[in-house]
C-alpha cells in the first residue's frame, strides 16, 4: 500500500513555489527539461533565476509555443513535444519539472510518460511534480466549468505506479498553498477560461456564475486565493 498522500487536510504552508523548488533543487549548472511549459513563465524564472541554466522546454500548444519562440531567454530552447514521446537522449537530463501539467497528459499515456522521465533522467537525477489538490475556493470556482476531479485523481495514481514499479523513488511529498491574483474577472477570464491549451465554451447562465463566484473574492485590489498544491520530488534510482 502507498504511502503516499493526494493532499493534506491544512494545505501546506503559503509560499510561492519558485521558492520551494530553488531551496530545494541545485538548478545553478544543471541540464533541466520542463515539460508542458505553458507560457513559460517558470521556464524563464528558472533560466534567469541562477547561474549556467540551462532549459529545454516542451509545449504540445503550438500557439502558445511559437509565442515563446518568438521571446526565448538565450538559455532556453522551447520545442513542440508531449511528455509521453520526450525527443532526448537517455540519461542527458539533471532536472524534469512538471508544472500542473501531468493531468494534461493523455489518460492511456500517463505511465508511458513517466517512464519517459525517469529515461531521460540521470541516475540520481530528480524530478518535480507539481501538481494542483482539487480543494479550496479558486478550484470551486474553476470547476463550474472545468472539473479536472478525475484527471488529477489519475495523474497521482500514475506516480503512485511509477514509484511502486521502482521507475522512480519518492524522495519526499510537499504541500504548499500557491497564492494566485487576479485585478479583475477580465484578466481571470482572458488567462484561465481563454487560456489556448483549453478551449473552454461557457454559455451565458455558466459564464455568470462562473463571475459570481468569482466576484465573491474580489476586493479593493483584485481578488486573491491560495490554491492548494502537491509536489511529488521524484528521484531516478543510481545505477
Amino acid at each position: 500500500m502507498s504511502a503516499m498522500q493526494i493532499a493534506r487536510a491544512d494545505g501546506g504552508d503559503i509560499v510561492a513555489e519558485p521558492e520551494l523548488y530553488n531551496a530545494l533543487l541545485a538548478l545553478d549548472g544543471a541540464a533541466i527539461v520542463e515539460l508542458g511549459c505553458g507560457t513559460g513563465v517558470h521556464t524563464r524564472a528558472i533560466a534567469g533565476g541562477g547561474r549556467d541554466r540551462r532549459v529545454i522546454a516542451f509545449e504540445v500548444d503550438r500557439v502558445q509555443l511559437q509565442r515563446n519562440q518568438a521571446d526565448a531567454p538565450a538559455n532556453v530552447e522551447f520545442r513542440y513535444g508531449g511528455a509521453e514521446a520526450i525527443d532526448l537522449p537517455a540519461a542527458s537530463t539533471d532536472i524534469v519539472f512538471m508544472f500542473k501539467s501531468l493531468h494534461h497528459v493523455p489518460l492511456a499515456a500517463l505511465d508511458a510518460a513517466l517512464d519517459e522521465v525517469a529515461r531521460i533522467l540521470r541516475p540520481g537525477g530528480r524530478a518535480w511534480i507539481s501538481e494542483p489538490v482539487f480543494a479550496g475556493a479558486f478550484n470551486d470556482v474553476i470547476r463550474r466549468f472545468h472539473d479536472e476531479q478525475a484527471v488529477r485523481q489519475a495523474a497521482f495514481a500514475a506516480v503512485e505506479r511509477a514509484v511502486e514499479r521502482g521507475v522512480l523513488e519518492l524522495e519526499r511529498e510537499i504541500f504548499f498553498r500557491n497564492p494566485v491574483h487576479f485585478a479583475s474577472f477580465a484578466e481571470f477570464e482572458a488567462r484561465i477560461i481563454n487560456a489556448t491549451h483549453s478551449e473552454h465554451r461557457l454559455d451565458e447562465l455558466t459564464l455568470a456564475r462562473v463571475k459570481a463566484d468569482f466576484d465573491a473574492h474580489l476586493g479593493a485590489d483584485g481578488a486573491h486565493f491560495q490554491a492548494p498544491m502537491r509536489v511529488d520530488l521524484l528521484r531516478r534510482p543510481p545505477a
